[in-house]
């Protein structure tokens, strides 16, 4: 019987509160990943998400060599190439020889590439503003601290 009750649900308040935090993070979650495919369709309709990522990473770090991007944004070769491969069709990205490694390949964002990918990612930071526009500093501060210590960050040190 004492074994039933284990599985039953939590029984401390701590138990309580951390099942709250896990239902809290999963609705986090889940918005993330709605918003990011919203973003995605904003940079491009006819793509989907992962091409999204590949297009922001590079924007975030520059142009690179597509075993790199592939790494970066933790998708095999055979799916990051067929993604590049559309990307260019589209004229958003551009591939070009590695100038270190003839054999190898640069890919980086064209011109048309960069203003999508920067149109969606105001589009994504107007609809994050939104949500904590009514948010005082301290609330900011106070939240940004309890996502860092959870991320195992270290906490900076904010001059004011």
């Amino acid at each position: 019987m004492s074994d039933k009750k284990k599985t039953d649900g939590p029984h401390t308040a701590q138990e309580v509160l951390v099942r709250a935090l896990g239902e809290q993070l999963n609705t986090l979650m889940s918005a993330s990943r709605a918003l990011m495919t919203d973003t995605a369709a904003t940079f491009h309709p006819d793509l989907p998400p992962a091409a999204f990522h590949i297009a922001h990473w590079l924007h975030s770090f520059g142009a690179a060599k597509a075993s790199r991007v592939a790494e970066a944004v933790a998708m095999d070769r055979s799916a990051t190439s067929r993604l590049t491969a559309r990307l260019i069709d589209l004229g958003l990205m551009e591939s070009r020889p590695d100038p270190a490694d003839g054999r190898g390949v640069v890919l980086d964002l064209t011109s048309s590439g960069r203003k999508s990918i920067e149109r969606a990612i105001g589009l994504k930071g107007d609809i994050f503003r939104q949500k904590i526009d009514n948010w005082s500093d301290a609330d900011l501060e106070q939240f940004a601290a309890f996502l860092r210590r959870f991320n195992g960050l270290p906490q900076p040190d904010l001059q004011r």
